[in-house]
């Protein structure tokens, strides 16, 4: 059985990038553009593994990180951010203080073989 990979990223090039790398990598794979859709989405798809981007309008990734220490996700998050790395520092003390899940981080630009690495870390 295939494992599923939610992807949230409001960069809608970027989000299609990271699905054809997972597709390769054998995953089925959902992408969001808008964050308010993700708390619906993962309870439907209940992912192995999460790919956020930080900075978004919406809803941001810090608030998702938040959400999901509190529904006790256990699905590894891969961060990512393109802005400065503070951002991505809250959400790994977040994820390593209160969360159950391995939170690796990413900053853009990110090269191919990185960021099939860290989907399959």
């Amino acid at each position: 059985m295939a494992k599923t990979l939610l992807i949230v990223d409001d960069e809608v090039d970027f989000g299609n990038l990271v699905r054809r790398v997972a597709e390769g990598l054998g995953f089925e794979v959902v992408v969001l553009s808008d964050s308010r859709e993700f708390k619906e989405t993962y309870n439907q798809l209940d992912p192995d593994k999460i790919v956020l981007d930080i900075v978004m309008p919406g809803i941001d990734g810090i608030e998702i990180v938040n959400w999901l220490i509190s529904v006790e996700n256990e699905a590894p998050v891969v961060v990512v951010s393109g802005f400065t790395p503070r951002y991505i520092e809250a959400a790994e003390i977040l994820a390593n203080h209160h969360g159950r899940f391995a939170l690796t981080s990413l900053t853009k630009p990110i090269g191919i073989a990185e960021l099939s690495a860290a989907l399959q870390s």
